[in-house]
């Protein structure tokens, strides 16, 4: 039985193929048409995934929407009508978006795809609880999904048995911890919807001295709970997210352009413990509830590694599962999985790896590489392409990978990654100066192998999507420097032994040369672009950044 999944029109369009419970291909729309966290209907992503699974759109046996937008819609216009007259300019730029598309999906869908397959609805945080805990390797798990707002709900807390899932407890919008950080990301200067990772990254080089001022503007209770003082927001009104009694407790917004001051640091470091601290409570609150050892967290705010990782510090979960796409684009799996593995009781499967992206071949590399006009580039053998690409990574030179299948999700995982030595001291300027074009704070993340994790990190459970960051060991800050953030922790990713055989050999000859199993892995693009999807993308990106050598298939080219 063949399902589709799809998540569109709000922003991380995606589509995602099911065969008999098992996911064939997923893939983020964003690669292909190459707009960052677009909305649009995934119709390159859906292509993709109908090629992958070599079937007809008309083949199709059901498809499966991340939320249901009547629900949604009934929130749009109460809320516009609660906020009227402030809120008549949102509701005359919202509604032709809802005339267009939002309330007639099957008929796009049909007219898309000339399918007639049915279309099923499902909750917003529903879909999210369904792509954390269905591809998971759980037979039984607590829940946890956080995010801005889905129909209504902003956080659900619930339990996952067998195939099936139960949500237990829920916070409803106005108050919403992603629309609170969202808020502050914004506040700071940074883009919603993509610079909250920012915010995260900043927050390392601050001191928690406006945790007064956070109180006064959200209270927690001890299940986790909480409930926002809405006289400093101003969101409901579809105008900026905050107001002048924001302002006067946070002080002037930071423009885009505008240095850094201790305040700004500051500001991002007391919302992060105050994102944490709700983490932990609602954590200690669910564990207590459902008795379970096993965590599935999914929703936008769950990709804050930085609170995933005090999750595990400081409650009695022993195993946390995050999937590579925990945001909206994940709702695409999530409404492909429930509607397989629930309504339909096709067998559930673990998902294994992110590569569930295109790959290119050889022909296609080749073709690629000529048309660019590069004339420096070589084909070589697999060990000779690893052994380049380490002693380039050992010399402090920087490496773009580009093998096998694309990874989904927002992280580059080793399909479509820029590799650096995690051991030199400069390495994290150049490549946020030369390479990335970015901000000078934002830090890099690592990836090591599995079974020698422990060595260099407080992490005793794998980590393969980059979505746990637990502290650098201390006597080794030193040796990883690259690596190391400002709070000391790392973002990393845990490379086992049958995952991406050739990037395991990649990092055993760095090894040979280093002595540390570790390279800085980050995500093959340019500061305000996707991660590259095609051999042409990546060419661009080569050629028009510091990039210093490429590897694609199995080509090598290097610039003199």
């Amino acid at each position: 039985m063949d399902i589709m999944g799809i998540s569109c029109f709000y922003h991380d369009s995606s589509a995602c193929l099911v065969r008999d419970g098992k996911i064939i291909a997923a893939a983020q729309e964003e690669r292909f048409s190459r707009k960052k966290n677009t909305e649009a209907f995934p119709i390159e992503a859906l292509n993709y995934c109908i090629q992958e699974g070599n079937i007809l759109f008309e083949d199709l046996q059901g498809i499966g929407y991340f939320e249901k937008p009547y629900l949604k819609l009934s929130r749009v216009l109460i809320e516009h009508l609660n906020q009227f007259p402030f809120s008549l300019k949102s509701f005359l730029r919202s509604m032709p978006q809802w005339m267009d598309n939002r309330l007639i999906l099957p008929l796009v869908i049909e007219e898309e795809l000339s399918t007639k397959a049915p279309v099923h609805f499902f909750k917003h945080h529903l879909s999210h609880a369904a792509s954390a805990y269905l591809p998971s390797p759980f037979d039984e798990a607590a829940i946890m999904t956080c995010d801005g707002v889905g129909e209504w709900t902003t956080m659900s807390l619930g339990v996952g048995l067998g195939s099936n899932i139960k949500i237990n407890n829920e916070i409803c919008y106005p108050d919403s911890i992603g629309l609170l950080y969202t808020t502050f990301t914004v506040y700071l200067g940074f883009h919603a919807h993509g610079g909250e990772g920012k915010t995260m990254g900043l927050a390392a080089y601050g001191e928690t001295t406006f945790l007064k001022q956070m109180n006064e503007i959200i209270q927690i209770f001890e299940d986790g709970s909480f409930k926002l003082n809405q006289k400093y927001f101003s969101y409901r009104r579809g105008q900026k997210m905050w107001n002048q009694h924001f302002e006067k407790l946070f002080g002037t917004a930071r423009l885009p352009k505008e240095d850094f001051q201790q305040r700004h640091y500051d500001i991002a470091a007391s919302l992060q413990l105050t994102i944490e601290k709700i983490f932990i409570l609602s954590a200690r609150y669910l564990q207590e509830k459902s008795k379970s050892t096993n965590l599935c967290l999914a929703g936008g705010v769950t990709l804050n590694c930085v609170a995933n990782a005090k999750i595990l510090e400081n409650t009695d979960f022993t195993n946390i599962y995050v999937q590579p796409a925990a945001g909206d684009a994940g709702g695409a799996i999530g409404a492909a999985l429930y509607l397989a593995n629930t309504i339909y009781l096709e067998p559930r499967h673990s998902l294994p790896h992110s590569y569930l992206g295109p790959e290119f071949s050889e022909y296609e590399i080749l073709k690629a590489i000529k048309s660019s006009g590069f004339q420096n580039f070589k084909k070589l053998t697999e060990e000779e392409l690893v052994e380049n690409a380490a002693q380039f990574i050992f010399q402090n030179k920087t490496v773009g990978w580009f093998q096998g299948k694309m990874e989904f999700g927002p992280r580059s995982l080793g399909g479509r990654s820029i590799l650096a030595n995690p051991c030199s001291a400069d390495m994290k300027d150049i490549l946020n100066l030369k390479v990335k074009k970015r901000e000078s704070f934002r830090p890099f993340a690592p990836i090591v192998l599995q079974e020698r994790c422990e060595e260099f990190f407080e992490l005793n459970i794998s980590s393969p999507y980059m979505l746990l960051a637990p502290k650098v060991r201390s006597h080794m800050r030193s040796v990883l420097p690259a690596i190391t953030h400002a709070d000391s922790t790392a973002r990393v990713q845990t490379l086992g032994k049958d995952e991406n055989p050739l990037l395991r050999k990649l990092i055993l000859a760095f090894e040979r040369k280093s002595g540390v199993p570790i390279l800085i892995n980050t995500s093959f693009n340019r500061n305000g672009e996707p991660v590259v999807c095609k051999p042409v993308h990546a060419l661009d990106c080569f050629l028009n950044t510091g990039l210093e050598a490429l590897a694609i298939g199995p080509y090598w080219l290097e610039k003199r």
